[in-house]
């Protein structure tokens, strides 16, 4: 399992062919992570929740409706990556948006029915689930942590 990071389509493209499945794209364009989850074959989308920029009235998740529909038809899996909650830097705020933002995910998955898990730091599955049922989502999807 290898984690592909691109800046371009084009170099995401040659190596989601070149590499072994399953497949694990993460990239900090949201442009860029939408189209590769339209037009390739991915496993799973790791998506980044640190160092964004927050919209007036929304947060900016990096993920959206139209990501959860086709993610759901292509059952591509949701990740989110624990060492930006655990490593974050300042006095709670920073962890408090990446903890919100990781709840805005929860719920478009939910409501789309896609599957999610957490990259984790440790092994322990139980505290993984706990955190998983703590933020809101279902049973369902906290059985394949």
């Amino acid at each position: 399992m290898q984690i592909i990071q691109a800046s371009t389509f084009e170099k995401a493209r040659v190596a989601i062919k070149k590499a072994d499945k399953p497949v694990i794209f993460s990239s900090n364009d949201d442009e860029l992570n939408r189209k590769v989850l339209e037009k390739e074959k991915i496993d799973i989308l790791l998506i980044n929740l640190k160092n964004r920029k927050d919209w007036q009235k929304q947060r900016n998740s990096g993920f959206d409706s139209v990501m959860a529909r086709e993610a759901s038809k292509k059952s591509v899996v949701i990740a989110i990556n624990l060492d930006e909650l655990v490593n974050s830097s300042g006095k709670g705020k920073e962890k408090i948006e990446i903890l919100t933002r990781i709840r805005q995910n929860i719920e478009l998955c939910k409501k789309y029915k896609v599957k999610m898990t957490f990259i984790p730091i440790s092994k322990d599955i139980y505290n993984l689930k706990a955190l998983g049922l703590v933020l809101g989502m279902p049973n369902w999807m906290t059985k394949n942590l």
